[in-house]
């Protein structure tokens, strides 16, 4: 039996391990055999569409059960529910308050609500491939478009290409069904993102899912930034962040950062300080790895 929920098909979840009310971008008038369908394409991967999965307590949106995307805490919709988002957030330690933020992927909001929410000042833009991903705003409760908050219906490369420079922090969470999207894992795009960030701006990618996706990522990375890149593990979600900084000879302050973590713990409710630990450290590990490379000649 199905129930419609506004204007997306609701029935109850198929999956074993993903419990609770499925949600659909399929008409809510669909007939049990039309539900039945879904439902069977759903568990033989065949479906081919992103969907959301709600408990009661959290809602969740998945490209398959592989790969969950998203995650909203329904008591708390403008917290960062995962970890790895809550690293990404790290770029305020370097970019504390941004005049300009642009997220290339979506998903269900998270990082959007929350520099919406945080950084009043702060012109947005998010860039997003998939319809479906974007019509499932409302239920993860996207603010309205607004001067200085748009959601953008477009190739996330394609339309940095055309942006203008000047970009303080771009924020790169841009999956399809396989994992990352192979068209944002190239020296070309990265070109691209370091030309159109600000003198001392951030670059921010999430890398999750099969690790051959985005297996040159982290080289041509270190390659287009000049070796001015860390990457930090996120263990809670199998995830690992990259981030990337365009300004010319780059070099943490790091007895400065860890005082600035404790202004933005108390300012934005994250724990910064253990961030900036986990940054250095990484930071210097990279560092040590440089330094015991074979030299060439």
């Amino acid at each position: 039996m199905t129930r419609a929920a506004g204007r997306f098909l609701a029935l109850p979840s198929p999956f074993e391990t993903e419990v609770g009310t499925l949600l659909l971008n399929e008409a809510p008038t669909a007939t049990a055999a039309e539900a039945n369908a879904l439902r069977a394409r759903l568990l033989d991967g065949s479906y081919g569409r992103p969907f959301v999965v709600d408990d009661g307590e959290l809602r969740y949106l998945y490209f398959n059960t592989r790969l969950m995307q998203s995650a909203m805490r329904l008591a708390d919709p403008d917290a960062l529910a995962l970890a790895y988002t809550r690293t990404m957030a790290g770029f305020l330690l370097f970019q504390p308050r941004p005049a300009r933020i642009v997220l290339i992927g979506l998903g269900g909001g998270s990082l959007l609500k929350f520099c919406y929410g945080r950084l009043p000042s702060a012109s947005l833009v998010a860039v997003e491939i998939d319809a479906d991903i974007i019509a499932f705003g409302e239920l993860f409760l996207l603010p309205p478009s607004e001067p200085c908050l748009q959601i953008v219906h477009a190739d996330g490369a394609a339309w940095l290409a055309d942006a203008a420079p000047g970009i303080d922090a771009l924020l790169v969470d841009a999956f399809d069904a396989d994992g990352f999207a192979p068209a944002l894992a190239g020296r070309d795009f990265l070109d691209c993102a370091r030309d159109r960030l600000s003198a001392k701006g951030v670059l921010v990618v999430n890398l999750a899912g099969e690790g051959e996706r985005y297996a040159g990522l982290v080289a041509a990375a270190l390659d287009a930034f000049d070796g001015q890149v860390v990457v930090v593990p996120v263990p809670e979600d199998g995830n690992h962040v990259l981030f990337a900084f365009r300004e010319r000879h780059f070099e943490p302050r790091w007895r400065w950062l860890h005082n600035h973590a404790k202004e933005l713990r108390a300012r934005h409710g994250l724990d910064f300080p253990a961030l900036a630990q986990q940054l250095e450290r990484a930071w210097r590990q990279s560092l040590a790895r440089d330094m015991a490379a074979p030299r060439r000649r």
